[in-house]
């Protein structure tokens, strides 16, 4: 049986189902004792439960990033996708749509954000992205999303399981072959998960610890920035503290030790910069010798030359090119980087992060912009020439009014008239249908495979589109039923349109395993088995 999504070689594929079939029954052949246990309804559970553990997991999707990160240095055009999920359920009824609607699941992944951990996941109720979050609850959740992405497979075999007693209770040979050949092709729902360890949530072996819970629950990629671990901040705020490189070093190798550790030898580690918009830093580099890493960390440091005589108690000073000098601290006790350093100290970050175990990079930018990413790539890329990066396509952003801005800059800078608009309202209605904001639009739906092509990024990803999508759907149904329209709202806006856009979902009792457990029943009590499927269950409505 073909499981291979991208035809990676993986020693959890399973057999064909008639070797699956042919096994089960040479084994219960040997158990006498074992009986009313059917060979087929074993092969067929056996099928259904492919990965058994969380490593299991994390070695096949491993092998599939690795595939396709292959495969976009070769082509970039084939460049990967995901999107956020704070729950189980979310994530199946992405890959479900995915299948139904592409066929395959090929490139498409998921992301686990720290954020939405944070904001939706814990038991102190909504949270900053900062950290604070319970650390184990980012194991448990890449735990669930597989346990429903699992119950995916389960319930998609299932269904062709049914079938296929169909067409032999019909004698329909030629559906029963093209059945089984469904089987022995099927495709996985088990996709990679990008899940974000944050800064680490303390120092290395602490990372270390983390990173081992997040393999073992099935991750293949482990998300780190280079932030301090109790200073953490969402990228897209300001206060960011970012560390020395050794200390980043230090967390990316225990990343690696955890994934080595536990025999995931094609584990991904992705590291993230927030230098571009961190202007502070926490501490002040060992460095051993001028233009060694640690001089290179801090010759970016905010500075003023004094004299020996004019040093004062709890002074921190430094040489800088024979001279004595004293990098600024803030009250806070942090000390601030020189303005306009931002870019330079990306590129280093990368570049070093590349050297010293790194496989994707992050770079976390204030804009969408193809060409800031790409002037900072093009640098990078000329130390480290196949640099990727993952990017995070950010609803922080307001892609409408930063594409709206890029447009109606250069048609300024181009000499075209653009006197009907007006720069700081261009976010109005007004706008929609107006040559700049079409234009705007174009950019938008091009920016992954423009940026793919351009600035080397292999992996786009959406950190918290359904957690906006959530808000968003439960407004509309909320003001419409409990508004004027009552239950037509619900009717007219859920389920109609899931009954004629297919949604599995709208069979909601299928969707939760009641037709695997009424399967299960059969194959346990076999005639004395007590359906829930039958006439009278209400899901037969719904055809």
């Amino acid at each position: 049986m073909n499981f291979q999504p991208r035809g990676i070689s993986n020693q959890t594929s399973p057999g064909s189902y008639a070797s699956e079939v042919e096994a089960a029954a040479a084994l219960l052949k040997t158990q006498p004792t074992w009986n009313g246990v059917g060979a087929e309804a074993v092969a067929r559970m056996r099928l259904q439960n492919r990965f058994k553990t969380g490593l299991d997991i994390a070695r096949f999707t491993a092998a599939q990033m690795r595939a396709d990160m292959a495969r976009y240095d070769q082509d970039a055009t084939k460049y990967t996708q995901s999107l956020g999920c704070w729950h189980g359920f979310i994530a199946q009824q992405k890959l479900i749509s995915v299948k139904k609607h592409f066929g395959t699941t090929d490139r498409t992944y998921l992301y686990l954000s720290g954020w939405m951990i944070a904001a939706l996941r814990s038991e102190f109720g909504p949270l900053p992205d900062q950290s604070m979050h319970e650390k184990t609850s980012v194991p448990a959740l890449i735990e669930e999303l597989y346990t429903f992405l699992r119950q995916a497979d389960s319930r998609e075999l299932n269904d062709i399981f049914r079938s296929l007693d169909a067409a032999r209770k019909a004698g329909d040979e030629a559906k029963e072959e093209e059945l089984i050949s469904k089987i022995d092709n099927f495709q996985t729902h088990v996709v990679p998960v990008i899940a974000d360890i944050d800064a680490g949530f303390g120092n290395a072996e602490a990372t270390y610890l983390l990173a081992k819970k997040m393999i073992e629950a099935g991750a293949c990629a482990l998300q780190i920035e280079n932030q301090v671990s109790d200073e953490k901040q969402c990228g897209h705020q300001d206060g960011k503290v970012t560390v020395p490189h050794e200390v980043f070093l230090a967390k990316i190798r225990a990343c690696r030790h955890a994934f080595l550790e536990l025999g995931v030898e094609d584990g991904i580690v992705v590291t993230r910069t927030d230098s571009l918009g961190a202007g502070l830093t926490q501490q002040i580099a060992v460095s051993h010798q001028p233009g060694d890493l640690g001089d290179q960390y801090n010759s970016f440091l905010d500075c003023e030359e004094v004299d020996a005589s004019n040093i004062g108690n709890g002074d921190v000073v430094i040489t800088r090119n024979g001279k004595l000098m004293r990098p600024k601290r803030l009250p806070s006790n942090l000390y601030q980087f020189r303005p306009g350093t931002g870019e330079d100290r990306v590129v280093l970050d990368c570049i070093t992060s590349l050297q010293n175990g790194s496989d994707l990079l992050w770079i976390e930018t204030e804009r969408p912009n193809v060409e800031q990413i790409a002037k900072m790539v093009d640098r990078i890329r000329e130390v480290v020439p196949n640099a990727k990066l993952a990017y995070n396509n950010s609803p922080s952003f307001n892609w409408t009014l930063n594409f709206r801005w890029q447009v109606f800059d250069e048609m300024k800078a181009a000499g075209k008239d653009v006197s009907k608009y007006n720069r700081a309202e261009l976010m109005k209605a007004e706008y929609d249908e107006t040559e700049l904001a079409k234009q705007a639009d174009e950019l938008i739906r091009t920016f992954q495979a423009d940026s793919a092509k351009r600035a080397g990024i292999f992996h786009h990803l959406i950190t918290l589109p359904t957690y906006h999508t959530a808000a968003l759907s439960t407004d509309n149904l909320a003001r419409e039923y409990f508004g004027e329209q009552g239950m037509l709202g619900y009717v007219k806006g859920v389920q109609r349109q899931e009954i004629r856009q297919g949604i599995a979902c709208v069979k909601h009792q299928n969707m939760a395993g009641s037709d695997i457990g009424d399967e299960h029943k059969e194959y346990f009590a076999g005639a004395a088995a007590l359906k829930a499927g039958g006439t009278h269950n209400t899901m037969n409505q719904f055809g």
